[in-house]
């Protein structure tokens, strides 16, 4: 579905082909042939495997209408992210060499996406999306496949804050029925991680038809059920995941969560005392026993 539509980066490239000088059409023409390897290339690196200088580079991409490189790549990646099967995943991945060692990168790269995480988000988008979970009377977080592990959490997690949540998976058929009945003022929330299911993608869809609101979470600025959002939150990845990288989406959520908790006051108290009395009627929770002196 999203497969036949031209990426925005290569549709500028292609708007302003034209207007570009002869150098820039180069890197122009090699980007658009060549993605894959152009992600993962410095300026400098770029300006050489083009012949240009990497002043050349810097405008290029400003005329492109970017901030900076930094910008630029990080839009690239995302297209080259959603492109990518899983067996030329493991060309970029590195499994040989000491576990140790890739226990390290692994974690270095997470480090590094909630560090980009925390430098771009846009907080007054955070703000608009805790609005609509607030004030809507109904919450239906759907996620399909790698997304559903994080739409169960957040549903789950939730339920601890307020009431009518709904966890739905994308991939259940039943998903329509619930969206199709759901009150008129609720909110359609759908986490989405590349590559994109398009089973989600109809969701999305259809939730626009049904002029609901929708928040999309996703991990990056090519997702396509972006288009049908009231407010989309991006959780970005500075690097290209093998399977998955659900570390930002997870920690965006947290914040969501405890943002919309401190935002309900007394109904939040009283939402809580009721699930505990709950959990202690029913045994639910696991409690160590007090210790009684002297009994053995």
């Amino acid at each position: 579905m999203a497969g036949t539509q031209i990426h925005p980066l290569f549709q500028r490239i292609s708007d302003n082909h034209k207007a570009l000088t002869p150098k820039a059409r180069i890197l122009g023409d090699f980007i658009t042939a060549n993605p894959r390897k152009a992600v993962f290339m410095t300026t400098k690196e770029l300006a050489e495997a083009c012949n240009v200088s990497e002043a050349t580079v810097v405008r290029f991409v400003s005329q492109l209408g970017f901030h900076g490189y930094g910008e630029f790549q990080q839009i690239l990646r995302d297209f080259v992210d959603t492109e990518l099967t899983m067996l030329e995943r493991l060309n970029f991945t590195d499994m040989k060499g000491p576990g140790s060692e890739r226990f390290r990168r692994v974690v270095s790269e997470e480090m590094d996406n909630l560090r980009q995480l925390f430098e771009t988000m846009d907080m007054a988008l955070v703000s608009e999306a805790v609005d609509l979970m607030l004030k809507s009377s109904h919450i239906y977080v759907i996620g399909s496949r790698l997304s559903y592990t994080l739409s169960y959490y957040m549903g789950w997690s939730l339920t601890k804050v307020r009431k009518n949540i709904h966890i739905l998976k994308g991939s259940d058929r039943t998903t329509i029925d619930w969206l199709t009945i759901a009150p008129e003022d609720s909110l359609a929330v759908i986490i989405a991680t590349t590559r994109y299911p398009n089973e989600l993608i109809r969701i999305g869809k259809l939730a626009r038809r049904l002029d609901q609101k929708l928040l999309v979470i996703t991990d990056g600025s090519t997702c396509p059920l972006i288009q049908f959002a009231n407010t989309a939150l991006i959780a970005p990845s500075l690097h290209i995941p093998y399977i998955g990288s659900p570390t930002t989406i997870s920690c965006l959520t947290n914040y969501l969560i405890q943002e919309l908790a401190s935002r309900r006051g007394e109904a939040l108290i009283k939402h809580q005392k009721k699930l505990e009395q709950a959990y202690w009627e029913n045994d639910v929770l696991f409690n160590l026993e007090p210790e009684i002196p002297g009994k053995r």
